[in-house]
């Protein structure tokens, strides 16, 4: 016997309020919104879309080494700067690292700090030695070519220096207006659910050219909730 909702299983919500609701979250409307425009709860609606966030993250793939030319950059994401509080040391606040590969997709993660040690790790263990490597003039990028990254190009951001040739951040620096242009619509995201919001992001851009709801609905038909 065929489910009741092939996409939702051993769910109430029938497929066609389900394909609607998957509709609406694929054009990025908020829980609140979704609940008044299908009728369900404010809580249902926020259930599903948790379920279809950790489906986003267990989609989200880890790159291997990227090639090309890439790009990397840090962004801070939290509470409004603190009177006094400046910089990449400022307090409160989840540190994400960024590689964008031009011409393909961004890939990020949340790191403890910003230092040296901490983002050549991850440079290392997803670069090819052979890209060119775009990066602004933090210090945590110190020393690359003398790790065997000969194609590092920098742009010097204090320096009022923002594109040098062919060497510039900026479509990692659309990820992270991209990001924060919606994530700004929830008011503050909880630390504990940050990174399903992160990877929700990535997804959505990575896929900013495609129908997004055909895609959800093929992925979601191959694995339901």
């Amino acid at each position: 016997m065929q489910p009741a909702n092939r996409y939702y299983k051993c769910s109430k919500i029938s497929e066609v309020k389900f394909r609607y609701l998957l509709r609406l979250f694929a054009l990025d409307l908020t829980a609140s919104d979704t609940a008044r425009l299908t009728g369900l709860s404010v809580r249902a609606v926020n259930d599903i879309y948790l379920l279809l966030r950790h489906r986003l993250l267990a989609w989200s793939p880890v790159p291997a080494e990227l090639d090309g030319a890439v790009e990397l950059d840090e962004r801070y994401f939290g509470p409004r700067r603190v009177r006094g509080k400046r910089g990449r040391g400022a307090s409160g606040k989840t540190i994400v690292f960024g590689l964008f590969k031009r011409g393909g997709q961004v890939y990020t993660e949340i790191v403890p700090d910003c230092s040296k040690k901490t983002l050549q790790a991850i440079i290392r263990g997803k670069i090819d030695v052979a890209a060119m490597v775009n990066t602004d003039g933090w210090r945590g990028y110190d020393g690359l070519v003398d790790v065997g990254f000969d194609r590092h190009f920098r742009v010097r951001h204090g320096q009022d220096e923002f594109v040098g040739g062919a060497s510039h951040i900026n479509g990692i620096e659309s990820f992270w207006s991209f990001a924060k242009a919606r994530l700004q619509q929830f008011r503050g995201v909880p630390k504990h659910t940050f990174l399903l919001h992160l990877k929700e992001s990535e997804f959505r851009f990575n896929h900013r050219y495609e129908d997004l709801y055909k895609l959800l609905l093929r992925l979601i038909r191959q694995q339901p909730l």
